[in-house]
C-alpha cells in the first residue's frame, strides 16, 4: 500500500511538475517569449483541441453544402430531384405513348378500319398497348357482384359504356337533307348532309383542331377536340380554312362543303360526333334542317 501511495504521488508530481519552454533568437540568442507549462496542461491543451477539431469538422460536413463534394455523399435535395425527375420522365413517357395511341386510333377513324365488335369506351385511345405493364389484381366478391349489376342494368343499350354528358348545346355544322343516316349496323358512324359547293362548314362547339389533312378517300379533312371528351368530324371539304392546333368557336367556319375524296358521291358533308371515344348519332344533338 505504502509502494502504492508512493507511486501515485510520483505519477501526480511528474504530470504538475512544471517546464518552461523559451523562444531565443537563434543568431543572438536573446530570448523572445517564455512559457510555463506542465505535463498535464499539454496533455489537456492537446486533447481539447482535438475534440474541437472533431466538432468543427463534423458540423461543417453536416450542416454546411460543402458534404456534397464528398466522394459517396448525396444530400436529401439531390435524392428528392432525382425522384422527381424520374417521376416527370415516367409521365412524359406515358403521354408520348397515349398520343401515339390517339393518333393512330384517328388515322383509323378516318379510313374507316373500326370493328364495331370490338368499339368501347376507350376506342379512341386503343392503340397498341402490349408494351404496357400491367398488375394482374383479383376482383373481390363485392366487385364481382358490381359489375355484374351493372351488365345487367346496360344488358339492352346499344353502347352501355357511353355517358350522356354532352349537356350543352350543339351548333349545326350545316344546313342541309340528310342524305345517308347514321347507322351502328352499316358502320356508317356518321351523317351525310347534302349541300351546296363551296357552303361553309362550320365547327358545332368551342374547341381546337387536332387533325386537318387531305386523305385520299375522304379528301380533305378536319378533326375538331371539344370539352367533355367529344370530338367532331368533317369530311369531303372543298377546303379547309384552319390548321392544326388553332382554336375556334362554336359557329366559327373551319371548312368549305365539296366533293373530294374516292368515297365521296357528291357535294356534301360527312359529319361524325365521337363522345368518349365511342360514335353517337349527331341527329339526337344538332338539328341539320
Amino acid at each position: 500500500m505504502a509502494k502504492e501511495k508512493k507511486t501515485k504521488k510520483r505519477f501526480a508530481k511528474k504530470l504538475l511538475h512544471k517546464y518552461r519552454m523559451v523562444v531565443l533568437n537563434e543568431d543572438t540568442f536573446e530570448e523572445r517569449f517564455s512559457f510555463r507549462l506542465t505535463k498535464l496542461n499539454v496533455f489537456v491543451a492537446v486533447g481539447l483541441s482535438a475534440i474541437f477539431l472533431i466538432a468543427a469538422t463534423t458540423i461543417l460536413i453536416a450542416f454546411t453544402p460543402l458534404r456534397e463534394y464528398i466522394p459517396g455523399y448525396s444530400s436529401a435535395e439531390l435524392k428528392e430531384d432525382a425522384a422527381n425527375l424520374a417521376y416527370k420522365t415516367d409521365s412524359l413517357q406515358k403521354v408520348i405513348r397515349l398520343n401515339e395511341q390517339y393518333l393512330g386510333s384517328i388515322k383509323s377513324a378516318l379510313i374507316g378500319e373500326f370493328d364495331l365488335e370490338k368499339l368501347n369506351r376507350d376506342s379512341v385511345l386503343s392503340g397498341s398497348s402490349e408494351d404496357m405493364e400491367y398488375e394482374e389484381v383479383s376482383p373481390s366478391r363485392a366487385d364481382s357482384l358490381l359489375r355484374e349489376q351493372v351488365a345487367q342494368e346496360d344488358k339492352y343499350n346499344i353502347l352501355p359504356t357511353a355517358t350522356e354528358n354532352i349537356d350543352f348545346s350543339l351548333f349545326p355544322p350545316v344546313k342541309g337533307t340528310i342524305s345517308e343516316p347514321y347507322s351502328l349496323e352499316e358502320k356508317h358512324y356518321a351523317v351525310d348532309v347534302v349541300v351546296a359547293r363551296n357552303s361553309p362548314v362550320k365547327s358545332v362547339a368551342d374547341g381546337r383542331v387536332i387533325f386537318a389533312e387531305w386523305t385520299a378517300e375522304t379528301g380533305y379533312v378536319i378533326i375538331i377536340e371539344h370539352s367533355y371528351g367529344l370530338l367532331s368530324v368533317y369530311k369531303h371539304n372543298a377546303s379547309l380554312t384552319k390548321s392544326q392546333g388553332e382554336m375556334v368557336r362554336a359557329g366559327e367556319v373551319v371548312a368549305t362543303a365539296g366533293s373530294t375524296g374516292e368515297l365521296t358521291t357528291g357535294p356534301h358533308l360527312h359529319f361524325e360526333l365521337w363522345n368518349e371515344g365511342n360514335p353517337v348519332d349527331p341527329t339526337e344533338y344538332i338539328d341539320f334542317n
